[in-house]
C-alpha cells in the first residue's frame, strides 16, 4: 500500500470493531463538536475539571487496550517487538485523550460533583 486511504482504514476498523464500530464513530464526533462548543461558550479550560477528566482518561486508556486485546486474537503476551508495543502505547494513549475529552466535555454540559464551583462577578 503506497498512500494511505481513509475508506481502508474505516474498513479495517469496522471489521476489527463490528456492530461497535458506527455507535463509537458517532460519539466520537458528537463528542468533539461538543467539547469545541463547550471551549467557546466558557473561553477556558477549567482546572479542577481537566484534573479528574484526565483521571477518568486512565480508565479510557485501559479500556482502550483491553476492547483491541479482545477484539483481535492475540494476548498482551504476544508484544515481542517493538512496533507491537508502539501500537500498545498508542492505543492506550488514543483511548485516554478520548476518554478525559469525553469526561470533561460531559462534566461541562451536566453540572454535577465533577464542575467547579461557581464564582461571583
Amino acid at each position: 500500500m503506497k498512500e494511505l486511504d481513509p475508506f481502508v482504514i474505516a474498513a479495517v476498523l469496522q471489521e476489527m470493531l463490528g456492530a461497535f464500530f458506527w455507535p463509537a464513530l458517532a460519539v466520537t464526533l458528537i463528542g468533539t463538536l461538543a467539547f469545541v462548543a463547550l471551549l467557546v461558550r466558557e473561553r477556558r479550560l477549567a482546572p479542577c475539571r481537566l484534573r479528574r477528566s484526565l483521571l477518568a482518561g486512565i480508565l479510557g486508556g485501559i479500556l482502550a487496550l483491553v476492547l483491541v486485546i479482545e477484539a483481535s486474537s492475540s494476548s498482551i503476551s504476544d508484544g515481542a517487538a517493538l512496533v507491537d508495543w508502539i501500537v500498545m502505547a498508542l492505543i492506550f494513549t488514543l483511548g485516554l485523550v478520548c476518554a478525559a475529552v469525553l469526561a470533561y466535555t460531559v462534566a461541562g454540559w451536566w453540572p454535577g460533583p465533577m464542575v467547579a464551583p461557581a464564582t461571583k462577578k
